[in-house]
């Protein structure tokens, strides 16, 4: 079911969405070779608790952590760990914020050190991508606009779209219709109304979209083991215009 949220809902989400914005922020000073990302999750776990707020994705399915870690050729989900990142790695920091139940969601890639101009030009074209997306996110407009957006940018410039996990809809609960695919026709899928609330998430590979499940049930990695990235942000449909609750304010 897809719910329209209040403006007081949403206001709530944006106060989330602002202590997630603060917590990425803290995380880009941390970045570097030699942390692992079991660090970068007991930091944001603590910093959240600090700031009176909770991880929602901890214990979602048995999910055991704050945040997923996912790096080089994890596609999404990854579970932090104690192997240090090294230098030229690129790692992607995704995580759900509970503050006085409004939720907000937004993962982040961020280069570990000095990488590759390759790693470079896709981190790039990913956030792009995200923008493409937020930019058909307006009241009368249908999913299949911001997939086309994003596929139509990425795909002529080399790179592939990946298409087993998808945005969502989000508040009261973590996962909610509609999902939001970032490939389709434009004109078509559901029509986007005034007060849903959703998330954009671009996953963009140097190679190819497919995607294969680890072990661990969880972690997606591109099958054929090239870089992929991802950004994300939640956003209100607004008869202003897409407004966005997990904005960074220099990003």
């Amino acid at each position: 079911m897809i719910t329209i949220k209040t403006e007081r809902e949403i206001n709530l989400m944006q106060e989330a969405g602002k202590l997630l914005a603060a917590t990425h922020k803290e995380i880009r000073k941390m970045i570097k070779p030699g942390i692992t990302t079991w660090e970068i999750d007991e930091f944001v776990e603590k910093f959240l608790k600090e700031n009176g707020a909770t991880p929602e994705q901890k214990g979602f399915h048995g999910y055991k952590y704050a945040t997923c870690a996912s790096i080089n050729d994890e596609i999404c989900h990854g579970f932090p760990r104690k192997e240090p990142l090294n230098e030229g790695d690129i790692v992607t920091i995704d995580m759900v914020v509970n503050l006085n139940g409004g939720l907000a969601d937004s993962a982040w890639t961020y280069g570990v050190g000095e990488i590759s101009k390759e790693d470079e030009k896709l981190l790039e074209v990913t956030k792009e991508c995200l923008y493409k997306g937020i930019e058909q996110a307006v009241v009368g407009n249908r999913l299949g606009d911001i997939g086309h957006a994003i596929q139509s940018y990425a795909e002529p410039l080399g790179y592939s779209v990946v298409r087993d996990f998808t945005g969502h809809g989000i508040g009261p609960t973590l996962h909610e219709e509609p999902f939001v695919p970032h490939y389709g026709l434009p004109g078509k899928g559901l029509r986007l109304r005034e007060g849903m609330v959703i998330t954009i998430e671009p996953m963009i590979n140097l190679g190819s979209w497919h995607a294969t499940m680890g072990k661990n049930g969880w972690t997606a990695r591109t099958r054929d083991g090239k870089k992929s990235a991802q950004y994300e942000h939640t956003l209100a449909i607004t008869s202003d215009g897409p407004r966005i609750l997990t904005l960074q304010e220099d990003e």
